[in-house]
């Protein structure tokens, strides 16, 4: 059984119950110190020792967006950011190291979870990195009016994402949550067909008036199952020098992706369909 130290405490790979199923701590074979996290059977993070490193490739996508949107924010502070999904916070705890006065706080449904994750890894304290206990949709339903800067979903049940968190009412209260010229991201999980990206890219575009996506040719192409990251603002999007940065950091990649436009996202979504809580009454 691995184990390591952290501070005190000893960490031992294993099956935990949590208050969804249950969670596999497991040791990274490749690199000393690092770990996979399973919820589920479903991988859902790595934590590397240093928290700049990011295992999966989508957050490395999402980490370039986000650091172009930060250089355009020259009179802000302090980056308010909401991760609705958390897992053991890989993500969060990336945006700390990289921006120290950045203000994140993850929504994470399963409570056990939380708390093991805390116990477990060297995870920044509030006003840093604060952690909710909550539903997703239940959560961002209560956020106050242009109260963040950021709201990124990476969530998911099982392998896909709830449907309450990819339609038209969903994303205008995350639209009202973002102070103006705020950033959406979020994790898209999606088959072949690509028809949930689609769909989703095509509700985003009758609320925000800038979209784009980030996935690797394969994916684009509809050759697998894989992650596409799906962007949303009313601000404009990268472009020029900034554009030509992101597409080198997304081509310098081990899965190499492409940064695909607003023009590009509008005729990829026109196949797709609008998403609603429930279906509208006629």
């Amino acid at each position: 059984m691995a184990r390591q130290r952290k501070g005190t405490e000893a960490i031992s790979a294993g099956i935990f119950p949590t208050s969804t199923g249950e969670v596999e701590l497991r040791a990274d074979s490749f690199v000393p110190g690092a770990w996979e996290v399973l919820v589920n059977g479903v991988p859902s993070s790595h934590i590397h020792p240093d928290p700049l490193v990011l295992e999966f490739e989508y957050m490395r996508w999402m980490a370039s967006i986000l650091a172009w949107f930060e250089q355009t924010r020259v009179h802000q502070q302090q980056l308010r950011i909401t991760h609705l999904g958390g897992g053991a916070c890989s993500f969060a705890r990336y945006c700390v190291a990289r921006w120290p006065k950045a203000r994140n706080t993850v929504v994470e449904l399963d409570a056990q979870l939380t708390q093991l994750v805390r116990l477990w890894f060297d995870l920044p304290r509030a006003p840093q990195l604060k952690i909710r206990a909550e539903d997703a949709r239940q959560a961002t339903d209560g956020f106050v009016q242009a109260s963040r800067d950021v709201i990124i979903r990476d969530v998911f049940a099982g392998s896909t994402t709830p449907e309450n968190l990819s339609t038209i009412e969903f994303f205008r209260r995350v639209s009202s949550s973002l102070a103006p010229g705020g950033l959406y991201m979020a994790n898209c999980g999606d088959h072949r067909d690509l028809q949930l990206a689609k769909s989703e890219l095509r509700t985003m575009q009758q609320v925000f008036a800038h979209t784009a996506c980030i996935a690797d040719p394969a994916m684009l192409k509809g050759r697998r199952y894989g992650n596409i990251v799906l962007i949303g603002t009313d601000s404009p999007l990268p472009e020029g020098p900034a554009l030509q940065r992101i597409a080198r950091e997304l081509l310098g990649g081990a899965v190499p992706a492409h940064f695909k436009d607003k023009r590009w996202a509008e005729k990829f979504a026109a196949a797709g369909s609008l998403l609603f809580d429930a279906t509208p009454s006629t």
